[in-house]
């Protein structure tokens, strides 16, 4: 009888072990699943800033007539210049979302995807309340959406 009572105890400490390691294996993979959904994030928030760099320091006359259409046409000539010095502005904002991808410390990563991701943020809720209104929605809001994943 004392080594079936042992037994009884011993599975069940096993059965309570197992639990453990199962919850905290699914934890992990859960938290594991969350930085990647968010580094996701973060590469298409800097994607989307590359494709703008491009757009205005290399296209402003021809693609740039076609995506700002509210734009005058006779303006985009007359503008290159100051729509390539703000390209550049998203370049660095595009460099510093990369550059948060690739540092391996956890804490740095998360760090400096916060700082680039908040300028961003500001960025766009500045340019939906000057500009556009979608700004907000097109910039903004999927940089908002990578900072709460990356808390997550």
């Amino acid at each position: 009888m004392i080594y079936f009572k042992r037994s009884t105890e011993f599975v069940k400490q096993l059965s309570a072990s197992a639990f453990q390691a199962v919850f905290i294996f699914c934890a992990t993979q859960n938290t594991l699943i969350m930085k990647i959904v968010a580094n996701i994030f973060i590469a298409l928030v800097a994607i989307e800033h590359l494709y703008i760099l491009w757009i205005e320091m290399f296209a402003w006359t021809t693609v740039g007539k076609k995506t700002f259409r509210g734009f005058p046409p006779d303006l985009f000539e007359k503008t290159k210049t100051l729509a390539a010095n703000q390209g550049l502005y998203n370049g660095f904002l595009a460099a510093g979302l990369i550059w948060s991808l690739c540092i391996e410390d956890p804490k740095w990563h998360l760090h400096v995807a916060v700082f680039f991701l908040t300028c961003v943020i500001v960025a766009g809720v500045y340019g939906g309340l000057t500009a556009s209104r979608s700004i907000i929605y097109k910039q903004a809001l999927p940089a908002f959406i990578a900072l709460v994943l990356l808390h997550l």
